[in-house]
């Protein structure tokens, strides 16, 4: 408890911590629909996207959230229509573009100056590394991923177990599936300052994935997700901060115990159910 207390008396860990606590919760309330919709990889490859226009934007000397963000956003919007069309099925598009992206921010790095600290921050993720402008932006991005969640919970539960009845019933589908990719996509650049590119998918899926080993329902689900997901990101910074661990990494490692955990308990439950 001593220690949580002094990690908060510092304002730039603080300021970590509630951004950090609003982005998973963006992060496991999208996951669990991705996961449902089997596209839970997304997370991973507009990680990689959004690296590469990091890089970009660290060559061109623009702002990094401000030129990431609808880059990233753009792409996630083409997934999908690459994936609806048919022509090229959803995995083997994530796998196209992400690897593309990072190859592009690789070769960008490489005939600049190099890669410097900014540019492997984002690759690993650091708290440090989150300026005043980044904290203000990510607070106000997440407060509007998690109203846009709320404003549109209905028709995200629709299209995302019966995307068929839905759009028969004449809701418009694809303009739902497009918030969810432009949410995802925020979501996912937002969360790379303290995660990392090679971690962030993490926070997308795991939140989801171990409320469902207990909870069977769409609310039950996605109310246990919500409180993991911020559970876990706390105990991670605080382990982070107290035996000086990667914060990605930190965080990451307690999703998978929780994870573990809640599969022995439905274990445990299913055994004593039948």
């Amino acid at each position: 408890m001593t220690g949580m207390l002094e990690m908060l008396s510092y304002p730039f860990m603080a300021r970590a911590v509630i951004v950090g606590i609003l982005v998973s919760l963006c992060a496991a309330l999208l996951g669990i629909s991705l996961i449902l919709k089997r596209y839970s990889m997304i997370g991973d490859g507009l990680s990689h996207v959004g690296f590469g226009a990091l890089a970009m934007a660290q060559v061109l000397g623009f702002a990094p959230l401000a030129f990431t963000v609808p880059v990233v956003v753009l792409v996630a919007i083409l997934l999908l229509r690459l994936s609806e069309t048919g022509k090229i099925k959803g995995d083997a598009a994530i796998a196209a573009i992400s690897t593309g992206s990072l190859a592009l921010g690789v070769m960008v790095i490489s005939l600049s100056n190099g890669a410097n600290t900014d540019l492997v921050n984002y690759m690993f993720g650091s708290i440090l590394a989150m300026s005043d402008a980044d904290v203000t932006l990510s607070l106000a991005l997440s407060v509007c991923v998690l109203i846009l969640f709320i404003f549109f919970y209905n028709k995200i539960f629709a299209v995302t177990f019966d995307e068929t009845f839905a759009k028969a019933t004449g809701k418009k589908t694809a303009v739902y599936n497009t918030v969810i990719a432009a949410l995802t996509a925020i979501t996912v650049v937002l969360g790379m300052r303290m995660m990392g590119a090679l971690l962030i998918s993490a926070l997308v899926i795991f939140p989801g994935l171990t409320a469902m080993r207990l909870f069977r329902s769409f609310s039950g689900v996605t109310v246990c997700a919500v409180i993991l997901s911020a559970v876990c990101f706390f105990i991670g910074m605080t382990l982070s901060y107290l035996f000086a661990l990667p914060t990605g990494a930190s965080v990451v490692l307690v999703n998978i115990l929780a994870f573990v955990l809640f599969t022995v308990l439905g274990a445990i439950r299913n055994k004593y159910s039948r």
